[in-house]
């Protein structure tokens, strides 16, 4: 494993965000959701997609919160454009379990 300076650590914009809308995204290569998260009054809302469709139904999902990065640049998958990158752990059958805090905090709030 790579070591990295903190300096570095610090320069990832890891974000929580609060699910708002879901759609599917039947142009994805592999199974995937087209996510709306809200990140807040200094954020705003950002566009991405996910493939956590084996864990999670849309229901499921809308009015969770989440830890995403806002801070990469935009990226264009088909025809979505990806705002943020919404972070999770793959499971050993390969499914991604998403990274969530465990209470509520605001929308926007920093990964301390």
């Amino acid at each position: 494993m790579e070591t990295i300076d903190w300096s570095d650590f610090e320069k990832v914009e890891l974000r929580v965000g609060s699910i708002v809308e879901v759609e599917d995204f039947p142009e994805a290569r592999k199974p995937a959701y087209r996510l709306k998260i809200d990140f807040g009054d200094e954020i705003g809302l950002r566009k991405s997609s996910a493939q956590i469709t084996d864990i999670y139904s849309k229901r499921d999902l809308v009015g969770r919160q989440v830890v995403a990065v806002v801070n990469f640049p935009p990226k264009q998958i088909g025809p979505v454009r990806s705002e943020c990158l919404v972070t999770g752990f793959h499971r050993e059958d390969g499914a991604v379990v998403l990274a969530c805090p465990d209470s509520e905090v605001p929308n926007g709030a920093k990964l301390a």
